[in-house]
């Protein structure tokens, strides 16, 4: 059964590449959540004065890959990214 989820993160490129190589994850494709800007540029959402949160739209086929098993995915993946930037600061 083909289902959508949208999970946010503070950068979405990373978080929308390891995603999509799930086995059963169909389409995935970055946007913005939430803000008060119409159409707002990366840019602007990167300077962080529009409200918006970086966000990455996942299709799935739930009888291949779990929603459980895709929110790990993308907590390790969350997990991941926080230890390099810490190891960076």
């Amino acid at each position: 059964m083909k289902e959508t989820v949208y999970l946010a993160a503070g950068c979405f490129w990373p978080v929308e590449y390891r995603l999509s190589r799930l086995p059963g994850v169909l389409k995935t494709q970055v946007g913005y959540a939430g803000g008060t800007v119409s159409n707002p540029s990366y840019k602007q959402v990167c300077l962080g004065n529009t409200g918006h949160t970086e966000t990455v739209e996942v299709v799935f086929d739930s009888t291949k890959l779990s929603f459980l098993a895709l929110l790990e995915g993308f907590l390790l993946c969350m997990i991941q990214l926080n230890s390099i930037v810490k190891a960076q600061m």
